[in-house]
């Protein structure tokens, strides 16, 4: 089948991706301004040069078939490629405007990210960032599609199709509680001694709680009778400081939140590995210098690990104490 030879045109794209999005070919119609016989007229042209058919009718509008989800597939993916030039002709054309896109997972970004794009913002403040805070699962297809220029967070422990994975940091993870908790007056010589308090656990989806599981397992535990699972940090660690529940954090939050008590326990097999995700293709240079930022301030953040936070006026090299940036963002 020759794709290239002039019969297929952009304007079959743009509708196919507007169909799979509005679910109707009407409400594409609607989307891209078009008469509703014009857009069936296109889809009908396509489909025949495809000879296969894109779409199946239901009730209450239209579903990709299995034809349907790979062209959708790749046409957004061209798309976003086509965006992608205008974009840098713009940053060309100006080099203080620009847009970076950036996906962050649920672990990883509470300091590193935030420092990178106020970083970024000093020296282009014209530049847009946009962050998208979603599970890996998520993350993972907008940044092939081209939705996301980068992906920030947590590692994938194999390798991703289509994706590359720079490592920036490894975070230890901690066994937090508030100030006053029991537990803390108790000799603790292994989660066992835990289990009779409420936990607020991430979610099973996310590599922590695997590791988590993990590790009660190795102790010869099942998971805490009274648990919380939740992806969203805030809500973790006010669960954490007005209850006696248990929570395990990324060592940098554990370490700038003072209503936080660490616990004397160790998870080793709780340790997370941040980097950055990238898709195989050309970078734009906004999304160049982000990356240069996250690098940085990463080189910053590692070095800062072995001065004395509270009051320091820090030497060249050592970070400003995490404790002046807060992010939601703990599990992974």
């Amino acid at each position: 089948m020759d794709l290239l030879n002039g019969r297929l045109k952009l304007r079959h794209l743009v509708l196919v991706n507007a169909i799979a999005e509005q679910g109707s070919v009407l409400g594409a119609a609607e989307a891209l301004h078009l008469a509703q016989p014009a857009a069936t007229r296109s889809l009908r042209e396509l489909e025949s040069l495809l000879r296969v058919r894109l779409f199946d009718r239901r009730p209450r509008g239209v579903v990709p078939t299995v034809h349907g989800k790979v062209f959708v597939e790749h046409a957004r993916s061209v798309l976003a490629e086509l965006r992608r030039v205008g974009e840098r002709f713009e940053e060309l054309a100006d080099g203080s405007s620009g847009s970076v896109t950036v996906g962050t997972l649920l672990a990883g970004s509470n300091v590193l990210l935030p420092r990178a794009i106020l970083a970024l913002k000093r020296e282009r403040p014209g530049v847009v960032v946009t962050v998208h805070e979603a599970a890996a699962e998520t993350q993972w297809p907008r940044l092939l599609d081209g939705e996301l220029d980068l992906v920030v967070g947590r590692l994938a422990p194999t390798g991703l199709q289509g994706l590359r994975q720079i490592p920036l940091l490894s975070e230890p993870v901690r066994l937090v509680v508030r100030a006053g908790h029991p537990a803390l007056r108790r000799e603790l010589r292994g989660l066992a001694d835990l289990m009779e308090y409420p936990w607020a656990l991430p979610v099973p989806e996310t590599a922590l709680r695997r590791e988590l599981d993990a590790a009660f397992h190795d102790a010869g535990l099942g998971t805490p009778r009274e648990q919380v699972e939740c992806s969203n940090g805030f809500t973790v660690l006010a669960l954490v400081r007005h209850t006696d529940m248990v929570a395990a954090v990324p060592d940098l939050v554990a370490g700038a939140d003072r209503s936080l008590a660490q616990l004397p326990l160790e998870l080793e097999r709780a340790r997370q590995r941040v980097g950055v995700t990238l898709p195989d293709r050309p970078l734009t240079p906004c999304s160049r210098l982000m990356l240069e930022h996250l690098r940085h301030q990463a080189v910053l953040i590692e070095s800062a690990a072995g001065c004395d936070m509270p009051g320091h006026d820090g030497p060249e090299g050592c970070a400003a104490p995490v404790d002046t940036l807060h992010h939601p963002s703990l599990h992974g």
